[in-house]
């Protein structure tokens, strides 16, 4: 029994250290994300629904309301789609492409009412995080080294938005790789020797 409890006990120290760091609202996405992946049911009795109100970090993809099915006369609703898959679905291959994926996410997939169309590198390290994508060893450029790529704009203020480049990227043109996309060199032909000039019989 006493284990269990200092398991529990070491459990809320590892959480509390992870979220202390992180704002109000990235602190909410972490948890609501957990709580979903780990299939977890919100206390209640058994007609209570979980909460309804979106957190930045799951939600579906074009910013569209979760779908709700009905089977008799009880509606389920279909869990939100969370930035991780969104980053499997593009398959980044760079702090550059991730960054952008970031900002579209932000401004386009996020809930309404918490859309934002300019980043920073504090959203780049809490979308990171929460997407599973490696940190870059100097996360406070990442943002002008995906400006210098072509997909940013600087707005300001250590602000940057996503541009038409940066867009395009991410909407249309990922997940990247696929037939075609590197072309084979031709193989150079080897000369083949004069016929007739090697050594005549004696």
């Amino acid at each position: 029994m006493a284990e269990g409890i200092d398991k529990e006990i070491d459990a809320i120290k590892t959480v509390l250290a992870a979220l202390e760091p992180l704002s109000r609202e990235a602190r909410l996405s972490v948890l609501d994300y957990a709580i979903r992946r780990l299939g977890i049911q919100y206390a209640g009795t058994a007609s209570s629904q979980p909460p309804q109100s979106p957190l930045p970090a799951a939600t579906l993809p074009q910013g569209k309301a979760a779908a709700t099915v009905t089977t008799g006369t009880q509606e389920k609703t279909a869990p939100p789609v969370h930035i991780e898959k969104l980053k499997d679905e593009k398959k980044p291959r760079s702090a550059n492409e991730m960054s952008a994926i970031v900002a579209y996410f932000l401004a386009h997939v996020a809930p309404e009412g918490q859309r934002k169309t300019t980043v920073t590198t504090h959203d780049m390290e809490t979308y990171f995080r929460i997407a599973r994508f490696p940190l870059p060893k100097q996360i406070r450029v990442t943002l002008q080294n995906a400006k210098n790529a072509g997909y940013f704009d600087a707005v300001g203020d250590g602000e940057y938005k996503l541009n038409a480049i940066g867009y395009n990227l991410v909407a249309h043109n990922m997940p990247r790789g696929g037939s075609g996309e590197k072309r084979s060199r031709p193989s150079k032909r080897t000369k083949s020797k004069p016929k007739g000039k090697g050594k005549s019989a004696r």
